[in-house]
Parts: structure tokens; sequence; C-alpha cells
């Protein structure tokens, strides 16, 4: 894909663009609130464009607007088409100034992206939140015309033609994750498992640190935090005299926030932040076989459990269970987990090629 020339952008400050503030949000347990009807309820979520269900309710908020969740990281900014319903800590940007008239769909996106990218590289996670203040007073940049003014026909073409590439490539995108997953799984020789079982492993607690009190002056150590992007890193930090880090090859589980049940296998050495358990294997474990009890454990966890409601924190050394495949002592059939997952990545080596192709990468 074709860079954008963006010498001739102009700087912007957000707040003088936009008058952000708290959406509009009804005061109901999301049980009142999130009643199966029609209305979206924008949420603390990072998934779904932030949407976290649907109410009976009334609307709060007129679409065509910017929001984000100021109690997590950037990955909450979305574009929002339709009238939705506020919700606690999500906040709106509603136009202002003398361009207050001039935003539309496509430069609103526009828009969501330069400022997500804008704020992405500032690092803010579950500890250092992306907060309204500071989005203010983020500087972003936008491309300009002769007049030094936003320009607003090059964003609307942009969009446009991202839209008309995305309806025909997501097809195919599709199709080719049904070519992977497509077939249902036999479960009748599954069995269910805690994760602390003596076939699987040993839960630790993590090493609980804060990414603000760390340094990064001589980083070897990766700092796994609630985060579903990068294996679960968040930064690459110095070591510290007295803990030792986790070895490669444990892997991490956030226990809540908005990345609830994300887990991974970690690679490298790590130290762990707040709600991150690590789960260390009682006995030699192939990678393959890892990232398969990675996948059933995040869909375990987004399946039966509630980020900020009911969380993993009570359940893991308790009541949380996964499903496995099992051999003819009823033991984790490790033999079929591995297989499995060479056959996944096989095809998806060869869906991304395709893609590849296809997009002349």
């Amino acid at each position: 894909m074709n860079l954008i020339e963006t010498t001739r952008w102009r700087k912007y400050r957000v707040g003088d663009l936009f008058d952000i503030r708290p959406t509009k949000a009804y005061n109901l347990t999301n049980s009142k609130l999130l009643d199966h009807g029609t209305v979206p309820v924008v949420v603390n979520s990072a998934y779904n464009n932030g949407i976290g269900g649907y109410s009976t309710l009334n609307a709060t908020e007129k679409g065509q607007m910017i929001t984000f969740s100021d109690t997590v990281d950037t990955n909450t900014i979305f574009y929002q088409a339709n009238d939705f319903i506020g919700y606690p800590h999500v906040q709106g940007l509603y136009p202002i100034g003398e361009f207050a008239e001039c935003w539309n769909e496509e430069r609103l996106l526009f828009f969501a992206s330069v400022f997500r990218k804008a704020a992405f590289t500032k690092g803010f996670d579950y500890g250092n939140k992306f907060r309204r203040d500071i989005a203010i007073d983020l500087i972003i940049k936008l491309p300009v015309n002769d007049r030094k003014t936003p320009d607003w026909d090059f964003m609307d073409k942009k969009i446009s033609m991202l839209k008309a590439r995305l309806n025909t490539e997501i097809p195919i995108y599709i199709h080719a994750i049904k070519n992977i997953y497509n077939k249902k799984k036999n479960i009748r020789n599954w069995g269910k498992f805690h994760l602390y079982d003596d076939d699987l492993f040993v839960i630790d607690s993590g090493t609980k640190l804060d990414r603000i009190k760390m340094t990064s002056n001589n980083p070897s150590i990766n700092f796994v935090g609630r985060a579903n992007a990068n294996n679960g890193v968040t930064d690459f930090i110095d070591k510290i005299d007295g803990i030792k880090p986790y070895d490669a090859g444990c892997m991490t589980i956030s226990l809540g926030g908005e990345y609830l049940g994300s887990c991974f296998v970690q690679e490298s050495p790590f130290y762990t932040s707040q709600n991150v358990n690590v789960l260390i294997p009682k006995h030699p474990m192939s990678d393959y076989a890892k990232r398969f009890i990675a996948t059933m454990v995040f869909k375990e966890g987004r399946l039966h459990y509630k980020a900020f409601i009911d969380e993993l924190n009570r359940h893991m050394k308790t009541d949380f269970t996964i499903l496995l495949p099992i051999d003819s002592k009823n033991r984790p059939d490790w033999d079929y987990m591995e297989n499995y997952m060479r056959r996944v990545e096989e095809k998806t080596q060869s869906v991304i090629q395709n893609l590849q192709y296809h997009n002349n990468i």
C-alpha cells in the first residue's frame, strides 16, 4: 500500500477542534441497561466498535461522533455512525470552532485514525490511562490545502477509496478465515480441566509491577500488561535487582479489564503488571499445545465472564475451567493439540501469502 505524503500536513490541538466531555449515561446496572434491544450502548471496550450490548431505552447521544474510554488505553477510539447510549468513562468528541459544521462521516473516520495513531505513540495503558485532559492537549496532524485549512476533499476521497477497497477485500478475508476454521469440532472426546490440574500449570500471581515506576535506560526484559496485542507485551524495561523475571515459555493471562482472558505464550523473559497471572507448565509442553490452551482460555474467559463485573480474579484458582481434547486415559491429548495447531499454522501462512499476493505487498 502506498504511503501518504504528510510533509504539508498541519498540526492541530484536538481541544481546538472538539469539546471533549462524558457521554450521557443511564444510572442503571448492566443487567437492566443491556436488555437486548436495538439501541447500541458504547462501553469501555476495545472490541466491536466499543459497543457492549443493546438496550430498549432511548439513545442519549446522536451518531456521527468519535468516542473513547478514559479508563483504559487508546484502542477504544471509535467513530459511532448511529445514535447510541453513553456509559460512565466514555468520552465524546463534539465539534467546536470554525470547522464545527465541516465534519461528515468520512472526515470523522479520517480524524479518528490520526487521533488513534497520535495517542497510541504515547504508550497509554491501564496504569497510564488516556484521560480527557490528555486528549484535549494532544497534537495531531491533518492534511491542509493551499489556504492552510483542513483539506476536506482529500479526506473525503481517501476514506471513500478505502471503503471501496474494503468492500472488495473483506469478503476475501472472511472466506480465507473460514477456510481455516470452517469445520466444527467433535467435542464428545473432550473433558473439563482446571488450569491448576496436575497435567497443566502452576498458577502464579505475577510480579504485579507498576509500569510508571519502571525504567528503560538499558532495557532487556519484556513487560506484560493487560493487553491483547503484541503477545500482551506493552513495553521493554530494565531488569530489576532482586526480582527474577519469568522464563520464556511461560504463559500469561489477563484477569480483568477490557482484555479479560487474553492469554499468550511468552517468547522472552518478562515481568507482569497488576492482574496478570502467569501459567507455569508443570510438565514439558510444546508451544503448539500452549497456544491451543491459550485459545481455549480466551474463548472461555470471553464467553462466561464480564469485564468490570465478574472478572477472572476470584475464579482462576477455584472454578475456572476449559475444555480440552482427551486421550483414552482421560488426560489432555497433547498430540491432538499439537497436530491441530500445526495445521492451523500451515493454513494461516498459506492464507497470508495469498492475501499478500492479492494486495501486491
